[in-house]
């Protein structure tokens, strides 16, 4: 779990991020399936995404040049965010 509870506030002050922390968990996705599996724009998936990738929480998993077919995945410290906010019920 985060003892960083700056970081954990910046991410739940966000459902987009919350909702794009939360599929990554499940499995690494490029933003057009993340859209499509929490059910919102895929342009507010991918601002989140540059969002949490700021923070270092999520990463991307293929060269930076490759325009196409993106995937993204989450870092350990994203995983230790997202215990912190499942454990305390902030989601």
């Amino acid at each position: 779990m985060s003892d960083d509870w700056g970081i954990v506030g910046y991410v739940v002050s966000s459902k987009y991020r919350v909702l794009v922390l939360q599929r990554l968990i499940d499995s690494p996705a490029p933003p057009s399936t993340i859209a499509t599996d929490v059910n919102c724009p895929v342009s507010h998936v991918s601002r989140a995404l540059q969002e949490l990738r700021s923070r270092g929480l999520v990463d991307l998993l293929v060269p930076e040049s490759r325009k196409k077919g993106r995937i993204y995945g989450v870092t350990d410290e994203g995983r230790s965010v997202w215990d912190t906010i499942e454990s305390e019920n902030l989601a």
